[in-house]
């Protein structure tokens, strides 16, 4: 089956060939899903640990040596109440958690992922791995702050400035948009650039372009903000002839 990835704000969800990447990190939490297969995950330190289902905590430097030929990466924000959902039904170390108490519907599902499953079917996969009954945010005013960035994500639109437009103090506004989201202001922001991205790339094939028009100050900017994120290169990915589906 061909390479599919979803993108809402705050996760992400791959289905495909293993990425095969070096020992690397990223600033999102990453479960990971041996299709079907195990796989072994080794960490800086060198322990090594073979494991169906693993949690790799953000910023925990690893590499996934995959056992089979399909895996499933479900990048979830590490503030997140689907991260922490997540959490729960695994046990280990903060770095390193295994055994996913839905391992094995997890896995099910995942065989039968691909480019042409849709949003709210791969959206099923994540409430297997992590339940969260905050997809959107409640509170109007926090609600209307999330479509201003949604809508012109290449703005500069600042948590001041939607702070004044909520009727809210700076501090109360960002507190607010935490509890509301799951993440902060400036990684929301940044997600929901990412998501621009993915959603120009479905109709027009130019990263670059698409990058700039989304708010990235340039090609190279998005790649770095990506890798940060993902652990790889987005031109990697789209090498893979990966289909992209974006909330």
């Amino acid at each position: 089956m061909p390479a599919a990835l979803w993108l809402w704000p705050g996760q992400a969800l791959y289905v495909g060939p293993s990425l095969a990447l070096d020992i690397h990190s990223g600033s999102v939490s990453c479960l990971a899903v041996g299709v079907d297969e195990e796989f072994t995950v080794q960490l800086e330190n060198g322990s090594r640990q073979v494991a169906r289902t693993a949690l790799i905590a953000a910023r925990v430097r690893h590499r996934i040596v995959p056992h089979g030929d399909r895996m499933a990466f479900c990048y979830l924000d590490p503030a997140s109440p689907r991260e922490r959902a997540c959490r729960r039904m695994m046990s280990g170390s903060a770095e390193l958690a295994r055994g996913h108490g839905n391992e094995l519907p997890l896995t099910r599902l995942a065989a039968q992922m691909d480019g042409s499953t849709p949003l709210p079917a791969a959206l099923r996969w994540l409430d297997l791995a992590g339940p969260d009954d905050r997809t959107e945010a409640r509170d109007p005013r926090i609600r209307q702050a999330t479509l201003r960035l949604a809508e012109d994500p290449g703005r500069q639109l600042s948590a001041e400035e939607l702070a004044v437009e909520a009727g809210l103090s700076v501090s109360t506004f960002l507190r607010l948009f935490r509890a509301q989201t799951g993440t902060t202001f400036r990684r929301y922001r940044l997600w929901t650039r990412m998501l621009r991205v993915a959603l120009l790339l479905e109709t027009w094939p130019d990263l670059s372009t698409a990058a700039v028009e989304a708010g990235f100050a340039s090609p190279s900017h998005f790649s770095s903000a990506f890798h940060a994120m993902f652990g790889l290169r987005p031109s990697r990915l789209l090498a893979r002839g990966v289909t992209i589906r974006a909330a």
